[in-house]
């Protein structure tokens, strides 16, 4: 059996994640035309008869400029060192440039074999195509070259079969129902903040965090009871004169353990459950039961660092902060397969990039 890590790299933006969900059927990283999206490593694991493959979605490299920069490069150069196999992901609609010479300067320290996918084949003409690859065949020594669409699936089967081919023969480190290793509140977080980033430009996707500060269930019905109601319009109200937690309280030990824990297992598990198939469209253990929904509470911080970032990301009236609300709570209710009330803040937190208090938060639900 084979088995191995496989680590794919490039620019920010050039569609990582988008290749890291169409390879594993499912969505794992969010996805957005923003770049900078991805600013951890996500494993995404797949099982097949041959063996198992555990993908390394990770940040684009780029030359950091704030703390968070650096700390996302850090999951990159982690990624090279450790990984059986490097697959360079580039835009074959964007030109070569200053960018694209950092990250084959980046690669040339590496010793680990190395792909080279040329992504979004299918939106340019055969001829760009060997231009690319005549251009790239001697800046670094690409055991494979393969043109791929990471969106239509162009390819992946021969991408597939190629990195079994570079692994080594070992046991499986994971189960075959294992897709992905992020935990539940990280998962929730990054849904809000794809949402997010869906509805602001030019620096303000740079700009912005989400954090989970509190994630429990509140009983049963199709709707919040009256005394639910005015339990969560109290809590707010408290939550929003209070100061914002200390890093102390959020910091992850070596096996993390958070408030609520074992409530956040349990919704796992149901998560893994409710997601449906890829081929029939159904909830995994079958079709939905008719009945009462548990009611999930989920409250997040959502980080700026001006005011004037505050007031774009609350939009006029609100409406902006009522659309993120209403579209990541759509995408949390199928996932966790609960009604949820979803409390979104907004928060000024000068230069948060360069704040290890605030950062370790963020990481901190890993």
């Amino acid at each position: 059996m084979k088995v191995g890590y496989v680590a794919l790299v490039g620019r920010p933006n050039v569609g990582k994640s988008t290749l890291l969900n169409s390879l594993l059927g499912q969505k794992v990283a969010i996805i957005s035309d923003k770049p900078q999206t991805t600013r951890i490593s996500i494993l995404g694991i797949k099982t097949t008869q041959q063996g198992q493959i555990i993908f390394i979605d990770n940040p684009g490299i780029h030359k950091p400029l704030h703390t968070l920069n650096k700390r996302m490069m850090s999951f990159v150069y982690s990624a090279l060192e450790t990984s059986d196999l490097i697959c360079l992901l580039i835009d074959a609609t964007q030109p070569y440039g200053h960018g694209d010479e950092f990250v084959v300067e980046t690669l040339r320290k590496v010793t680990t074999p190395l792909f080279l996918l040329i992504n979004k084949v299918d939106i340019i003409k055969k001829e760009k195509i060997l231009l690319l690859i005549d251009k790239y065949k001697d800046l670094l020594d690409f055991k494979e070259i393969i043109p791929i669409s990471a969106l239509r699936g162009t390819n992946l089967d021969v991408l597939e079969k190629s990195i079994y081919h570079y692994l080594p023969e070992a046991e499986k480190l994971y189960d075959d129902e294992t897709v992905t290793q992020l935990p539940l509140r990280f998962q929730l977080a990054e849904i809000i903040r794809e949402k997010l980033l869906k509805r602001v430009e030019k620096e303000l996707p740079f700009v912005t965090a989400v954090l989970v500060e509190k994630l429990e269930e509140r009983g049963t019905g199709g709707t919040l009871g009256k005394n639910d109601q005015d339990a969560l319009a109290q809590e707010t109200s408290s939550q929003n004169s209070t100061p914002a937690p200390t890093a102390t309280g959020f910091r992850f030990p070596e096996k993390p353990i958070k408030p609520g824990e074992k409530l956040e297992e349990e919704m796992e598990k149901k998560s893994r459950a409710s997601r449906p198939d890829r081929a029939s469209g159904q909830p995994a253990e079958g079709k939905k039961k008719k009945g009462k929904r548990k009611v999930v509470y989920l409250s997040a911080t959502i980080f700026v660092e001006r005011e004037s970032h505050r007031k774009i990301v609350i939009g006029r009236r609100g409406q902006v902060i009522k659309m993120i609300g209403i579209e990541a709570r759509r995408e949390i209710e199928t996932i966790l397969g609960a009604k949820l009330f979803l409390d979104l803040k907004v928060k000024v937190k000068e230069k948060w990039r360069d704040s290890p208090e605030v950062l370790d938060l963020i990481e901190g639900q890993r």
